[in-house]
């Protein structure tokens, strides 16, 4: 012990210099790095830090598009149908047409096309008008497909089913049978709108 200053007469007490050197680190760690398990948890963090940066800069996975294959799926049903009604109107091709008639043997306009897509398993009003206005698909003149329906005149009183090629099969008119005709001239002039039954 050292004495340093005096206080009134008395010398005050000393302790030793705090020395100015560094303790030794043990053996095997570095002085002033951190230890092993500092270590470890520095990497953890940095591993940590990395995979957050990867994750939110990696692009997400897109999911599927599914609508085209949908849209195909349900066209080729309508086809599958369509083509169902058509072999139907060609199978009673010289029934008789009947006002009213709902077959099996004779049929009024609608009552042939209602009956038609009855066996393609779609079910239609009985009227030319309510079918119009109950199938949602409207088909133009330059876009039927077989299986649609044709309307004629300015109120829609008659209806035929396009079998393609041009061509419709059809009850007419009273003293007429069920009969294939060709849509062109008087029939194209008269033409007042088609739908696609089937969706």
């Amino acid at each position: 012990m050292t004495f340093g200053a005096t206080l009134n007469g008395f010398e005050i007490p000393q302790g030793p210099t705090p020395s100015t050197r560094r303790t030794a680190a043990p053996a095997g760690r570095p002085s002033g790095s951190p230890g092993r398990r500092a270590r470890g948890a520095l990497a953890l963090g940095a591993l940590c830090a990395a995979g957050s940066v990867v994750l939110a800069t990696a692009p997400a996975e897109a999911a599927p598009d599914t609508t085209a294959v949908t849209s195909a799926s349900t066209a080729a049903k309508q086809r599958s149908r369509a083509a169902v009604a058509v072999r139907f109107a060609y199978r009673h091709i010289g029934d008789p047409y009947r006002w009213g008639g709902n077959g099996p043997h004779a049929w009024d306009c609608s009552g042939l096309v209602v009956g038609a897509w009855r066996k393609a398993g779609v079910r239609l009003p009985r009227t030319t008008q309510s079918i119009y206005r109950a199938v949602p698909h409207k088909v133009s003149w330059s876009h039927l497909q077989p299986g649609d329906l044709v309307f004629f005149y300015s109120g829609r009183t008659h209806v035929g089913i396009y079998i393609g090629h041009g061509y419709m099969i059809h009850s007419p008119h009273s003293g007429t049978t069920v009969r294939k005709a060709r849509l062109a001239g008087y029939y194209k002039r008269e033409f007042a709108g088609a739908v696609r039954p089937g969706y």
